[in-house]
């Protein structure tokens, strides 16, 4: 079942400790069939290198497992709600990236300073709320969810493919899992940039918005130019 998105799917998380996104065990990456509406995901607490096609968990959209002999990440109920939420994601990418964690612990949204991240995201990079005792209590993984659903109720996941969840980390997404990978790489990158470049000058502001839309729009917008098509 679903054999093309298991092995995409366990070449992305493999990438994760390829491209130090995450330490020991502590990421995960999923995908979704939309025309089943089946979840691929990673299972709980096994290490990337040892991580094979068959050990992938599928589960549907209500979290009920469907295929697998393996428990799934603790965070499916995270991913599966996402993909309720936003129906033109295809990939999910949880880290616990340096730079990305940092600003989450901070609870410091990442502004677009400069064009490489305009390239890749449209704007101020979102932090969630924190959850409340009541909602860790009564279900920890759903409900941070719920809270980046809410943060992102003005908020198209589409150009703003990232959120900080508050004191955690970072959840990234794309069309498919290999772009949620790609994402999550950018989203190291210009959180790391940030930071620096809050040393060198701690009061820049943010990129004008006509150089922002201009790098934003030529790799995404309906008249892109950057590629080859």
């Amino acid at each position: 079942m679903l054999e093309a998105l298991k092995i995409e799917v366990l070449e992305a998380n493999k990438d994760i400790e390829r491209l130090a996104l995450a330490g020991l065990t502590w990421g995960n990456v999923s995908g979704i069939d939309r025309d089943t509406g089946l979840v691929v995901i990673k299972p709980s607490g096994v290490a990337y290198s040892k991580l094979k096609p068959e050990d992938m968990v599928v589960v549907d959209l209500e979290n009920k497992k469907v295929e697998g002999s393996l428990r799934s990440s603790v965070d499916t109920i995270t991913h599966v709600m996402l993909y309720r939420a936003f129906p033109g994601v295809g990939g999910i990418v949880h880290t616990h990236s340096t730079y990305a964690v940092a600003f989450a612990q901070a609870l410091r949204e990442i502004p677009c300073l400069g064009t490489t991240h305009a390239d890749h995201f449209l704007g101020t990079i979102p932090v969630t709320r924190n959850l409340t005792p009541e909602e860790i209590a009564a279900d920890y993984e759903g409900n941070t969810g719920k809270v980046i659903i809410e943060r992102f109720e003005h908020i198209n996941p589409l150009d703003m493919p990232a959120v900080l969840v508050a004191h955690h980390a970072p959840f990234v997404w794309g069309k498919s899992a290999s772009q949620a990978l790609k994402n999550a790489v950018a989203l190291e990158h210009v959180a790391e940039m940030a930071q620096r470049t809050y040393a060198l000058n701690p009061g820049i502001g943010a990129i004008p918005g006509h150089i922002l839309s201009e790098h934003y729009n030529r790799k995404h917008g309906p008249n892109a130019s950057y590629g080859q098509g």
